[in-house]
């Protein structure tokens, strides 16, 4: 009789790695097609919802006791491109080297898809009937905004997740180092996507006669400023958290400054001096308690001889946790100027309640059980997770995929990059921790 997966982590991830699922144009449909005949073979009643039939998603519930409120575990399968980037081994083979699974989507997220799945598989193997009911959802199209996946299932089919209070996915649980320190960061809150278009107007002419003050300088002005100046400074619920935990732990130099930051009046000097003294958390923090916007796609001009008299800007607007697109606006134009107009490109506002930490001390307790060693702090995330569409309904979100990584490996700095990899044994952390949740939620009140 042969070894049931769950007990084969590794041979799930390679298999799923082994998919094609760069998204655009995503083409998830085989890749959640196999994951669902794994889990109908155990006797797991499954749907497929899915906007456009190459994209699908798929739910499954394990029905608990109704000794808790339900809890989702959802993961996307869908990965970043590969393009122009030179990988030591194709990023689709899933090649096993010195312990370390290689390819693309190995962290980001086929790794946390596998977590979830095998401990889903395990308690159903074992007869374990969780507290609350667990709500597996496996998405398509996070890479690209969840358009086809969370916002798709969240906004047309949310009676799938009816009783549900709360939901883990990505977006923390890897181990960081500060020194030799070893943290697991679980995310408990994420900035909002607010993305902008302004017009820059002025006079146009011929190029070969002399202007000033047009369009080309106002964008200039524009982009100048938003360079050398920050959006006012914000410390969130989150981030009064977050930094007292890190500091208590941390090299003397970054927990000084770490509480440095909770201080509005010396927030901005003390992550200049943190980026001048060479701190790699520098430009995190920086994300963490500002409102911010970067420049990314500038559009005007016809031809070489004529001046334009219209260029338009897009800005990567994310706001924080509490605060709203006007807020942010309103910040823009106190720093450019009033008489700039913006227009939405797309938002993604979420509830601003500060987050329900009720389930984070059961999750905290896990890793350090798993890891003496670790140190578990509660983080916010700069970009956005299909977690964000699950707040939307009330349901608390945390980032919570244990990987035990070891110091070599930097997580943010392998996702998404050439030669993305995982290491075997970080994984087999991962299932065990999820499996411990699945067994201990809604013991004591925990639920």
């Amino acid at each position: 009789m042969s070894t049931p997966i769950y007990e084969r982590p590794l041979d799930l991830l390679r298999t799923l790695i082994r998919f094609d699922t760069t998204n655009p144009p995503g083409n998830e449909a085989q890749c959640i097609g196999y994951l669902n005949e794994l889990l109908k073979e155990v006797g797991l009643s499954t749907t497929i919802l899915a906007k456009d039939p190459n994209r699908p998603n798929l739910v499954a519930r394990l029905p608990g006791r109704g000794a808790a409120p339900g809890l989702i575990l959802q993961g996307h399968v869908d990965v970043v491109t590969t393009a122009n980037q030179t990988w030591q081994y194709d990023p689709f083979s899933a090649d096993l080297v010195e312990g370390f699974v290689w390819g693309r989507g190995s962290l980001d997220m086929k790794s946390g898809v596998t977590m979830m799945t095998c401990a889903a598989l395990r308690a159903i193997a074992e007869g374990r009937a969780p507290a609350g009911d667990i709500v597996l959802t496996i998405m398509s199209d996070e890479e690209a905004g969840s358009d086809y996946g969370a916002r798709f299932l969240t906004e047309e089919h949310p009676e799938q997740f009816e009783g549900v209070k709360y939901a883990i996915g990505e977006g923390g649980g890897s181990a960081h180092y500060l020194g030799n320190q070893r943290y697991y960061p679980l995310m408990v809150a994420e900035k909002q996507v607010c993305w902008l278009r302004t017009r820059l107007t002025g006079p146009g002419g011929h190029g070969s006669t002399p202007l000033r003050d047009g369009a080309m300088a106002r964008l200039g002005q524009v982009l100048t400023t938003l360079d050398s100046h920050r959006l006012p400074v914000h410390v969130t619920p989150v981030m009064e958290r977050m930094l007292p935990a890190l500091a208590e732990r941390a090299p003397a130099s970054l927990a000084e400054a770490a509480m440095a930051l909770l201080d509005p009046t010396q927030t901005d000097a003390t992550l200049d001096q943190m980026a001048a003294d060479g701190l790699p958390q520098a430009r995190s923090f920086d994300a963490l308690l500002h409102n911010t916007v970067n420049a990314t796609v500038v559009a005007g001009g016809l031809k070489t001889n004529v001046i334009p008299s219209e260029i338009l800007l897009e800005l990567d607007g994310r706001v924080l946790p509490g605060y709203t697109s006007d807020d942010m606006i309103t910040e823009l134009r106190a720093l450019l100027g009033d008489d700039l107009p913006f227009e939405i490109i797309r938002h993604d506002p979420t509830p601003s309640a500060p987050p329900d930490m009720s389930l984070f001390p059961l999750l905290k307790g896990i890793v350090e059980e798993l890891d003496p060693d670790g140190v578990v702090i509660p983080s916010m995330v700069g970009g956005f997770t299909d977690g964000r569409m699950f707040s939307r309904l009330g349901i608390q979100n945390y980032g919570f995929l244990p990987l035990k990584l070891p110091p070599g490996i930097n997580f943010s700095a392998t996702v998404h990059a050439a030669d993305e990899r995982v290491p075997l044994e970080a994984v087999e952390f991962g299932v065990q921790a999820i499996s411990t949740l699945l067994e201990r939620y809604g013991e004591h009140g925990n639920g």
